[in-house]
Order: C-alpha cells, then sequence, then structure tokens
C-alpha cells in the first residue's frame, strides 16, 4: 500500500542522536539515583530538551493490560517522585486498583533515557491543594473543568465547560479540586541509559534494597 511505503521511506530517513553525546562516567555515579537523576535533568533543560519534565506513566487496567500517557513532573526528593491527576481519571482508577507504574524520561538532546519504577501512595489532600495553586491560572481552570478521560458529547460542550472553568478560576482563584490528586512514585528500581555513537550504550541500573540501593550494568 502506499501508506505503507510512505511510512517505510519516513522512517529510512530519520537518524537518531545526530549530535555530540555526553559521557557517562560510571566510576562517579552516587550511591543513590536522586543526585544523578537531578545532575542528568539540569544537564537537559541546559541542552535545551523540550519539555524534559514530561515523562510516560504506564500503569496497568483492571485485566492487566498496559496504558500509557505523557504526564508532568511535579517533583522529586529522597523518597519519591510526584506527579498529579485526578482521582476519577483512567490513571487515577487504575492506580487506585493497582498501585504500581513505571516512569520514561527520554531527552534525545543528549541521547539519554531515565527508567523508573516503583510502588505508587497518594499524598494528603493539603498537599493535592498546595500543588494545584502553586501553577497557572490555566492549570486551575483546566482541573476545574474536570471529567478527566469520561465519554466527551461534542467540542462545543468542551468549550462551554472550559469558558466557565477559566471564568471561576480567575474569580476564585483559591478554588477547591477535591479529585484533584498528587502521586508520589517510590521507586523500587531506577535505570540510566546513555546512549553511545557506536551503539555501545551504557546502561546502570540501581535496585533498592531495604534502605540502600545497589548498582549493576546492563548490556545495551
Amino acid at each position: 500500500m502506499k501508506a505503507d511505503r510512505e511510512m517505510e521511506t519516513l522512517l529510512r530517513s530519520l537518524r537518531v542522536w545526530d549530535t555530540e553525546l555526553p559521557a557517562f562516567d560510571l566510576d562517579a555515579a552516587p550511591e543513590t539515583p536522586l543526585p544523578l537523576f537531578v545532575e542528568w535533568f539540569a544537564a537537559a533543560v541546559a541542552a535545551g530538551q523540550t519539555e524534559p519534565h514530561t515523562p510516560s506513566l504506564a500503569t496497568t487496567d483492571a485485566e492487566g493490560r498496559p496504558d500509557v500517557r505523557t504526564v508532568m513532573l511535579h517533583g522529586a526528593d529522597d523518597r519519591s517522585l510526584h506527579f498529579a491527576s485526578h482521582s476519577g481519571s483512567a490513571k487515577g482508577r487504575q492506580l487506585a486498583a493497582h498501585p504500581f507504574a513505571a516512569l520514561g524520561f527520554y531527552w534525545p538532546a543528549q541521547g539519554r533515557q531515565i527508567r523508573v519504577r516503583g510502588t505508587v501512595r497518594t499524598a494528603p489532600a493539603g498537599v493535592a491543594h498546595a500543588d494545584l495553586h502553586a501553577r497557572s491560572t490555566g492549570a486551575l481552570a483546566s482541573a476545574l473543568v474536570g471529567h478527566q478521560s469520561e465519554p466527551l458529547s461534542s467540542q462545543a460542550e468542551l468549550v462551554r465547560a472550559s469558558e466557565a472553568a477559566w471564568e471561576r478560576a480567575r474569580s476564585e482563584p483559591n478554588a477547591s479540586v477535591p479529585t484533584w490528586t498528587v502521586y508520589e512514585l517510590e521507586p523500587y528500581e531506577v535505570e540510566f541509559f546513555q546512549g553511545d555513537a557506536r551503539r555501545r550504550h551504557l546502561r546502570l541500573k540501581y535496585t533498592r534494597q531495604d534502605e540502600s540501593w545497589a548498582t549493576s550494568l546492563l548490556w545495551p
């Protein structure tokens, strides 16, 4: 089919990491993953990586089937990485039933990936309220629209709901959104992947062992 041939031509025309890639000094890797995560994140920002704070989030549904979407990272500390959503959304329902998830960061500007797997819990309601109101008016308006992942009858219905939400967000900047939830993913495994032009990619995996971390290398 013409579409098949066009797609194949497009795929074969693309190049990966058509830039100078940074080195990865394995001997200098810290004992815990967070300092290295922050270092790589800062490097991605400095390299001009578009939206480096938007990883893919993978969950599983009631039948054990995988589901994935892009989210925004809201924070990271020694214990967990934070993202947010409505509790009634597809991911919210899936996490309530199966509180395990994975995050995948890909920063092609430097040929780097970070993969995180862990358990997920919800932060207190006060944390979610503070998180939402530390963001823009648009973020509050979007949250006030609600109904995330529910069927939508028409685009016109969305426009009406959005306009009403923007009006309320401007007039009530401290409006409460009870379904807004901050999720904390506590990693038990973190992998750092550094691409190499000769395909000798370096993969360093951190695995949690009680209160410490063990490291190991993986073949590309």
